[in-house]
């Protein structure tokens, strides 16, 4: 008896099923599942016990082959894996910056050798800066343009579910590192944070594939793939900084809305492994003494700061807030401005490599030692600008130039017209808006360091004049006011702003070694973060707009009205489906009019009650299938052998015409001869021009009848359950189940009937429209799921076409006729080819 079901019918009685299918699997005929892997292992075990009892000697093989199993089957799949992506990331991390400050102390030779001549000091201090970045965009460009930018943006929206080609390649890895190594070799003001994500990733996805092809199993699962990248994204910033936890937390917020916890351990072992081989690495080139911070300080640790010390701290807080979003506005607008003059996008696209070689030019000129970077320390990189920052002592007291104290790298500050205020203003003005153009070139780079410099030294103004307008400490006893600490609080404060993340303090404390201002530092990350979030998005987010991404916004902060926005206000009701009736005349004018990747099933245009949803491809599928080649061939097989059995003039084409009159008269006459050729080969032509102009016919009626016919779902894989929404689901619930599950669409139905259908489009535009934010402008996203079937293989196009318009090829017909020869053996196998050609 058989038992209905919603969607669908089964055909047996589950009892019966159980059995056919428990027999399947004792018989080994099922190769995916458990079956498959217990047979296995009982026929393992029991070659084993064999092996065993022929040679007692093989028991210490036995027990290194379980051995072996258990640390592939249990160790390898996580262990091994981060462990080698957290030594691979170090030693990539270790090479690029040798190579980096290689070509940083090239510069400044050259510099150095020139001194008697300061034109050539000039060419040489310009130059320098110049082909490297032009050798860098080049590269990249013609290597893998994927490669350009920051990389956090794209790997945000991979980590979404969106499936970005070329980005998690080999070439891309190549074009990232040298392209990255070079760009931050010229000394431009470029940050490697951002590139650093990128390139764990990529490691990350080779390393898969890697393991993949040679362990198989777990590493093909494309959820475990994606749970590497995320622990690869915590491996990339806890590497480029030596900060684990920071980078952990960092990647967290800046790459998932949603975090699964059990990646937690991932991301912190891996990361920590990473650091830590980074820094031995640098020990043991007796680079350092032993494992330290980067930007080591030494601030005081029992009256580290006063406590009416901490309006300022707020106070700067909420400056780097406005600076933040005033950074992430202008970095968008330079793009926007040159996409927007037409005249100057064609010229950009055209030559590609002027731009960049432009910005550096004027960035270096403006940076030339001897001239105006005499003012802002240009002969400083961005390490020695913020060891001299993050140091401890008091620079300038009552703004006096004179009583500079010469340590380390802080002569670079001084200038015998200039004190050190005009000096940090410059740096800060001239710093802020070359690092916003220069993110801005077509080279791998990101604006993390630039903009965490910029802090430091907006920090450090701030902290000098609080230690000039308090010489001698607030209460006036002996503990003075440390500008350091000043500095340290803006570097995360800005950088905070910029990213909207507060794990940036946790990188501040790692970087510096010292946790003595945590509370100056929380109380102006998190007033940088209102502010900022409040004005503009992210710098990723903006980024992610202006290549138009598809990835979800953020809801925003403080407003209420998306509470009041329901599915049914932004749904779309147009809705395409098909149904259980459906011909296959009705699918293919679906696919050739539509391009989305699902469509739903619904039982009738009347009820409308919602099946399921069946993917594009599973349709072409179908009706490739009606159309095939193999079933065109059988039906003109059958055709032949139809016109064979009433063939009207079989006496005229066979070699012997004993019945025909003239063979009687005049039987070996060479007139007699060439007659009967000649009848034969118009009767054959004949026959052929009857065949030419009837089977395309007959072929496209044949067409048509099939396409008349129902389509039959029971080779179709049908999704039963797709997502469904009903009318009165509130936009933040959409929003966050949409974050949450990675989703594209989504249908709404309403007790079970289809009424509309929500993507990411709608809501995006939902959302754009209730969070209005000052200075933003909204773009729609190119690459909703609606608009995917622009990315549609040229094979299911060319497929469609063919069965769409397979007539045309009936012009090759006239082609093949002109080429014809007067032999029947030619004709024949011209007759064949003008049936393939036809099927």
């Amino acid at each position: 008896p058989k038992q209905h079901r919603m969607y669908g019918r089964y055909t047996q009685e589950l009892g019966v099923y159980a059995k056919e299918e428990a027999a399947r699997l004792r018989d080994g005929g099922v190769r995916d599942g458990g079956g498959l892997r217990r047979n296995t292992s009982v026929r393992s075990r029991t070659a084993d016990l064999l092996e065993y009892e022929k040679d007692p000697c093989a028991k210490c093989q036995l027990c290194a082959s379980r051995c072996q199993k258990f640390l592939i089957s249990r160790v390898g799949e996580d262990w091994i894996f981060l462990i080698l992506l957290g030594l691979l990331m170090a030693l990539v991390s270790w090479v690029m910056d040798y190579a980096i400050a290689f070509c940083q102390e090239a510069q400044k030779w050259m510099h150095g050798g020139l001194d008697s001549n300061m034109l050539l000091q000039y060419i040489a201090w310009v130059s320098y800066p110049v082909v490297l970045i032009t050798f860098s965009a080049g590269f990249t460009q013609i290597l893998a343009p994927q490669a350009v930018g920051s990389g956090i943006p794209e790997m945000k929206t991979i980590l979404r579910g969106v499936v970005l080609k070329e980005y998690l390649t080999f070439k891309t890895f190549v074009a990232k590192v040298i392209g990255l190594t070079c760009a931050l070799g010229s000394g431009m003001p470029l940050g490697k944070e951002g590139p650093f994500v990128h390139v764990a990733s990529l490691c990350a996805a080779l390393l898969s594939k890697l393991m993949a092809a040679v362990f198989g199993g777990i590493y093909m699962n494309e959820l475990r793939n994606t749970e590497m990248l995320s622990a690869a994204c915590a491996v990339g910033v806890g590497c480029c900084f030596a900060a684990p936890i920071g980078g952990v937390l960092f990647s967290i917020e800046v790459t998932s809305t949603f975090f699964a916890v059990r990646n937690y351990w991932r991301g912190f072992f891996a990361a920590t492994f990473s650091a830590f081989v980074f820094r031995l690495l640098t020990v043991s080139n007796q680079e350092e003494e032993t494992i330290t911070a980067l930007f080591k300080t030494r601030f005081r640790l029992d009256f580290p700061f006063d406590l009416q010390e901490l309006p300022a701290f707020a106070i700067l807080g909420i400056a780097c807030g406005f600076g933040g979003a005033l950074f992430v506005y202008l970095n968008r607008h330079i793009v926007e401005c040159m996409r927007k003059q037409k005249t100057i996008n064609k010229f950009l696209l055209r030559k590609r490599l002027v731009y960049p070689a432009l910005v550096t030019l004027l960035v270096s000129t403006l940076t030339f030692p001897p001239g105006f970077g005499q003012f802002m320390a240009g002969q400083l990189t961005q390490h020695e600008s913020l060891v001299a920052l993050f140091d401890n002592r008091t620079w300038c007291r009552q703004g006096v130039a004179e009583e500079f104290d010469y340590i380390s790298h802080h002569h670079a500050w001084k200038h015998p017209q200039v004190n050190v205020f005009i000096t940090l203003i410059l740096f800060i003005v001239m710093k802020f808006w070359m690092s916003a153009v220069a993110t801005t070139m077509p080279v791998p780079c990101g604006a993390f360091m630039p903009v965490f410099l910029i802090g430091a030294a907006f920090g450090r103004l701030v902290g000098e004049i609080m230690a000039t307008m308090f010489p001698d400490g607030i209460h006036g006893d002996v503990y003075p006011i440390v500008p350091g600490g000043y500095a340290v609080v803006g570097a995360a404060a800005l950088s905070g702003a910029v990213t909207h993340t507060v794990s940036t303090a946790v990188i501040v404390f790692e970087l510096t070694g010292q946790i003595s201002h945590i509370l100056p530092v929380m109380i102006a990350v998190i007033l940088a973060n209102a502010v900022a979030q409040a004005l503009q998005p992210s710098l990723y987010d903006s980024i992610i707009r202006i290549k138009k991404l598809p990835y979800l916004p953020e809801l925003g902060m403080g407003h209420h009205e998306k509470y009041n926005i329901r599915v049914e206000d932004i749904m779309v009701r147009d809705v395409r489906f098909i149904t259980l009736n459906s011909s296959y005349r009705d699918l293919q004018e679906m696919l050739l009019t539509g391009h989305l990747k699902t469509l739903a099933l619904v039982e009738c245009r009347d009820s409308m009650i919602l099946l399921g949803s069946i993917e594009r491809l599973q349709l072409q599928s179908l009706l490739s299938l009606q159309l095939s080649r193999q079933r065109r061939l059988e039906y003109l097989r059958q055709l032949a052998q139809d016109n064979g059995a009433h063939d009207p003039l079989p006496s005229l084409t066979s070699d012997s015409t004993p019945s025909s009159p003239c063979a009687q008269v005049h039987p070996n006459t060479p007139t007699n001869t060439s007659a009967r050729q000649v009848v034969r080969f118009l009767v054959s032509t004949h026959l052929f021009f009857l065949t030419l102009v009837s089977i395309p016919l007959q072929i496209a009626e044949w067409e048509d009848q099939q396409l008349d016919q129902l389509v039959d779902f029971k080779n179709c894989k049908i999704d039963p359950a797709p997502f469904q929404l009903v009318e009165q689901t509130s936009l933040h619930k959409t929003h966050t189940i949409f974050s949450l599950l990675g989703l594209g669409h989504a249908y709404v139905t309403s007790m079970g009937r289809l009424v509309g259908v929500v993507s990411l489009k709608e809501l995006r535009k939902a959302i754009e429209g209730s969070v209005t934010v000052t200075g933003v402008k909204v773009r729609p996203p190119l690459a909703s799921f609606r608009d995917s079937g622009n990315s549609t293989s040229v094979s299911e196009v060319t497929e469609l076409h063919k069965l769409c318009m397979r007539h045309r090829g009936l012009s090759l017909c006239c082609w093949y006729m002109c080429q014809m020869k007067c032999n029947k053996s030619m004709l024949v196998i011209k007759q064949r080819e003008i049936a393939d050609c036809i099927i």
